[in-house]
Order: C-alpha cells, then sequence, then structure tokens
C-alpha cells in the first residue's frame, strides 16, 4: 500500500489487514516502552490547510510511537497565506526530506492530486478533503465498532469483518466526508448503513447510495441499530439556510435526552454511541448522551493511534505485517 487517499479504494482484504495490524499496534499502549523503531529515520510531515486538534495530534503521537520525526505544518502564519501554491509548499517539504505527508485540505480531491500530479515521491495520506472522503476517521471508526463487538460477543476481533451491524449515520450527511469514508468502509466490510437526515442536509442523488436514507430519526432508531454515530453539524462549510433554527434541528436531529433515554433500555443494551468530533453539545447530542459510558468518542479518539501507526507502518515499510521480532524490539527487559 503506496498511498490511503480513499476507503472506496480499499477492498476487503486490504481493509481487514489495516484494522488487525492496528491490533497490533494497539497492544504497544499497555507496554512500559510505547515505541517502536520500525520508523526510525523517517519524517513524516502533517500538512494542513485546515484546523485540527484530534486528527493532527493522533498522526503526531502515532509517527512519534513508530520512532519517526514529525514536522507540523500549519497553512496560517506560512508562505501559503502569501499564495504560496500547494505544488511548491509540497516540492519544499520534499527538499527537506519528508518521507510521508499526511495531509488535510478544503478542496475535494486535494490528496489524489497531490498523489498522482508528480510532484513529490512521498507517501501521501488523506487526512481529510473538502467534503469528499476522510478514511482514517473511518478506519478507527470501524476499529471501535469491531472491539465493541468483540467485548459483547466475548471473541477476538482480530480477523473480524462487521457482517450484518447495523451503523445509522445522523446529521449533516451533506458536508460529511466522514460519513462518505464511513459508508464504503463498512460496507466493504459487511455492515448495513443507515443515514438518517434532513432532506436539505443529504446529499443529491444518495439515493443511490448502498445505503437506507430515513427522514424521521425516530423512525431510523426503531431499528435498532447496534452503532449510532452522530455528526457534527458545519456551520463553516454553510453559506444558505440549512434547517429553520438549532432549536428546531435538534428537535428533530438530535440525539436529545428523550431518544438517549430510548437507547438505554433493555432493547438497546449493547448500542454504542459513536461521533467523529467536536461534540458541539445541546445541538446535536445532549449532554447526558455525550457523557454516558454508552457514548465512545474517547476510545474513538485511543483507538485512532493505533489505527494511524498502523497505517503510516504499512504505507511507509511496504510489508503487509509487522513481524513478531519488529513488535518486540524495543521492550524493555
Amino acid at each position: 500500500m503506496r498511498h490511503l487517499l480513499s476507503t472506496f479504494d480499499l477492498n476487503y482484504d486490504d481493509a481487514i489487514n489495516i484494522l488487525d495490524v492496528a491490533e497490533e499496534m494497539a497492544a504497544i499502549s499497555g507496554r512500559e516502552v510505547k515505541k517502536l523503531p520500525a520508523l526510525r529515520g523517517r519524517t513524516v510531515v502533517n500538512l494542513f490547510f485546515e484546523d485540527s486538534t484530534r486528527t493532527r495530534i493522533s498522526f503526531e503521537a502515532a509517527a512519534k510511537r513508530l520512532s519517526a520525526d514529525v514536522i507540523n505544518f500549519s497553512a496560517k502564519g506560512s508562505s501559503v497565506s502569501k499564495g504560496e501554491s500547494l505544488k511548491d509548499t509540497v516540492q519544499t517539504l520534499e527538499a527537506i526530506g519528508a518521507d510521508a505527508i499526511v495531509m488535510r485540505h478544503w478542496a475535494t480531491g486535494a490528496a489524489q492530486q497531490l498523489a498522482s500530479a508528480g510532484w513529490t515521491d512521498a507517501t501521501i495520506i488523506n487526512a481529510g478533503d473538502g467534503t469528499h472522503e476522510h478514511p482514517t476517521q473511518a478506519l478507527l471508526d470501524s476499529f471501535t465498532l469491531r472491539r465493541h463487538l468483540a467485548a459483547v460477543r466475548g471473541s477476538d476481533s482480530r480477523g473480524a469483518d462487521l457482517a450484518g451491524v447495523k451503523v445509522l449515520i445522523v446529521g449533516d450527511i451533506l458536508h460529511s466526508r466522514v460519513a462518505r469514508s464511513n459508508l464504503w468502509l463498512l460496507k466493504t466490510l459487511g455492515a448495513e448503513v443507515s443515514f438518517a437526515g434532513p432532506p436539505t442536509l443529504l446529499p443529491v442523488g444518495c439515493e443511490a447510495w448502498p445505503a437506507t436514507i430515513y427522514y424521521d430519526l425516530d423512525e431510523a432508531l426503531a431499528q435498532r441499530p447496534d452503532a449510532v454515530m452522530m455528526l457534527r453539524v458545519q456551520g463553516e462549510r454553510m453559506h444558505d439556510a440549512f434547517f429553520p433554527s438549532a432549536h428546531e434541528y435538534t428537535r428533530k436531529w438530535g440525539l436529545t435526552q428523550e431518544r438517549y433515554d430510548l437507547l438505554t433500555t433493555e432493547a438497546y443494551a449493547n448500542t454504542i454511541i459513536m461521533h467523529p468530533g467536536p461534540m458541539n453539545r445541546g445541538l446535536e447530542i445532549c449532554a447526558a448522551a455525550a457523557d454516558s459510558e454508552k457514548n465512545v468518542v474517547l476510545k474513538q479518539v485511543a483507538n485512532g493511534v493505533a489505527t494511524r501507526m498502523a497505517v503510516l507502518y504499512l504505507t511507509l515499510t511496504g510489508e503487509n505485517r509487522p513481524s513478531a521480532s519488529t513488535l518486540n524490539e524495543g521492550v524493555s527487559t
């Protein structure tokens, strides 16, 4: 695997392999020495043209746990603000010695362009491009789902797919790269995906996607999903009125106290609440749901480090799996 640009491009075996390697990387977090020397001497650049907390820090932690050198580049305060092109910025990073570029960009297709334009020989990892895709978020979400279901079933999550698992994604589907990446990956892994949201926040033509569309959140919840993924309302991408008011959005599409109470009943005992973050408390999710044990958002964040370690390892080493000697190298004795 040379680059990671989209979950749409991942086949079943590739997806399962990434998740299985992430399991091996997660085990490192429980060790006294939380590092592997696997990427020693490599340089990973976090190239972010949009604001980020979780994704950027997660990639930084992942790269450092693999012993890579990390450069964090923010477009704000750089030559980009003076009009420097993406090509010139990337070629500057190439000259510095970047082996991998983790890029978040406001333009759809930016990561694909960077990987195919011939501007750099570095590995490209898409950390979110416009409203297109966010593949590592989808991977960490599936990783979190696999671990949750394994705990419920008392089984090993390694090698397991998500066949038959019901995932309901709610809210601002139109602007969500997370929703798109999750759809393609979850379908590849055998899950059943549903979208619920107001018609104004569902993409034109989404009826042709391999997902069930609901225009009534309560009807969607009645299907007893295994996971309810609440999406942030992306006001920064909205230039028109997509719903009458915040109160109206919450009433019809938010995980309110009443809907959360439903999820605490016996019929939903194993249903988890997910969110890519940041959460808008009181808008798409109530405080009780945000702070409940059913909400796995902090597990998603923790699992993001292991998942991104797996992606960096696989793309930069060219190996399919780390060997036992690699995983044990550097262990304190």
